[in-house]
């Protein structure tokens, strides 16, 4: 690379949003400068996304030992090797990390620059003492753990996600502080693996961001599972003991524990990278972008984290591919942000897409909700899982949302996000034939019911 290189187009960051953006230009025969400072994967690769549902299978692996007895196979669990375990995570890792720097490597059109890159023109980023410019930017640089102020983050009693993932123990007892998809993940494979877990969380409810019935189940199965948690209850303090730290939440009550994991939240990394220097909006640290995702700077446009709305790996990588194409002139469909799907990956499962039903309420005043039980199921029966199906539909319109709680239900969003966004009715999705026996099968019976063509509904 020369002292001052030109591109079609920089992107300053290597994550989800950032390489799907590298390699869908490169296919579209754009030239690409890619700038990342750490590993290209970003923070879904290497300590987010991929790991932590690597420790979840582990944690699943564990419980399917531990309850052996109910399916008639004698077996026991003899506990759990973390070394192994890590070393299992870390190799699935290492794979997509290879792979992906493959895939980087052998696309055409695409250089890959390692090091910490700033603005210091509208579109040219400084990276290793030299310029790298292009004819468009793209933003991508991320988000960061966030904590609360005067909690002082250790790495050793207090920690971060990111601090979690490397423990080479099974902590003895945790408390958690944030019921959002981050705590209840790390919440449920520390109990899968043995620790005595509390979860503490300042909103009325546990995932609040999900519909309001899927909370309570959750919740049910967590109390089921031995995980206790307090919610409407806001940090207060932590103090470190002589074996661990105790907790205080608001009203006096206190936690002791081994550790405190912090998981209130991911911030945009934003900051010192000279973003306001060149005109680009900033709300709150994150960018403001329109609907195409232009920033505030012609041909400067941003994508994932740092992009208000929801922080998912698959959100960023298909707004990359919008970015990608909408330089090359393609024009592409802008995004719906409701019609992403989402999933947290603690047992039970949760997947959702879609509105709320109080969402939806609040945006067509009347509808209509079903909820499949999924005992109802033969394959959850087998599996020995409880939960439902829940859809909402605007009163004689389409399904406007799908609500899922279960074991494995994470793998129906794909059918469920197509029902969502291609805005079919019931009766379209009734027609349908789904295969004998799946968990696939409750979707197809809830809305055989909602068709109002029930057949046995357990609500």
């Amino acid at each position: 690379m020369s002292t001052d290189s030109h591109f079609d187009l920089v992107v300053l960051g290597g994550g989800s949003g950032g390489y799907a953006t590298a390699l869908r230009a490169g296919t579209l025969g754009l030239s690409v400068a890619l700038i990342e400072k750490d590993k290209v994967g970003g923070t879904c690769l290497h300590r987010g996304c991929i790991p932590t549902k690597a420790l979840l299978h582990a944690g699943e692996v564990a419980d399917a030992a531990r309850e052996a007895a109910q399916f008639g196979v004698r077996a026991s669990l003899d506990g759990v090797d973390m070394a192994g375990v890590n070393k299992y995570k870390d190799g699935v890792v290492s794979r997509l990390y290879k792979g992906l720097q493959s895939t980087l490597k052998v696309r055409g059109g695409i250089t890959t620059i390692e090091g910490a890159g700033r603005l210091v023109g509208p579109t040219t980023v400084e990276v290793n003492g030299q310029r790298v410019t292009g004819r468009n930017l793209v933003l991508a640089t991320g988000s960061y753990s966030k904590s609360l102020p005067g909690l002082d983050v250790d790495g050793e009693r207090i920690l971060t996600s990111e601090h979690a993932l490397e423990l080479d123990h099974v902590p003895s007892s945790v408390v958690v502080l944030g019921g959002g998809v981050i705590g209840v993940e790390f919440a449920s494979a520390w109990r899968s693996f043995g620790a005595d877990v509390t979860v503490v969380e300042a909103l009325p409810r546990l995932v609040a961001a999900e519909d309001e019935e899927v909370s309570k189940a959750v919740e049910r199965a967590f109390r089921k599972r031995g995980i206790a948690f307090s919610t409407g209850t806001p940090f207060t303090g932590v103090e470190k003991t002589a074996d661990g730290v105790r907790v205080t939440i608001e009203g006096g009550t206190t936690f002791d524990a081994e550790l405190l994991l912090v998981a209130v939240g991911r911030g945009p990394v934003t900051a010192d990278l000279g973003l306001a220097e060149q005109g680009v909006v900033l709300e709150r640290g994150f960018v403001r972008t329109d609907e195409r995702l232009r920033t505030s700077v012609p041909n400067v446009y941003a994508v994932g984290d740092i992009v208000p709305g929801l922080q998912l790996a698959h959100r960023g990588f298909q707004q990359g591919i919008f970015v990608a194409e909408e330089i090359a002139g393609l024009a592409p469909t802008p995004i719906d942000e409701t019609g992403i799907p989402r999933v947290t990956y603690c047992e039970p499962e949760v997947a959702s897409v879609g509105l709320t039903e109080a969402a939806a309420r609040e945006k067509y005043g009347s509808v209509e909700t079903l909820n499949y039980n999924l005992g109802g199921n033969g394959k959850s029966q087998i599996l020995k899982t409880q939960g439902f199906v829940k859809l909402v539909r605007a009163t004689d319109g389409p399904v406007v949302g799908i609500h899922m709680v279960g074991s494995r239900v994470g793998e129906l969003i794909g059918e469920a996000q197509l029902i969502y966004n291609w805005e079919a009715y019931p009766s379209d999705v009734a027609q349908l034939v789904h295969m004998h026996p799946t968990q696939n099968e409750a979707l197809g019976e809830a809305h055989l019911a909602l068709a109002g063509k029930p057949l046995h509904v357990h609500s």
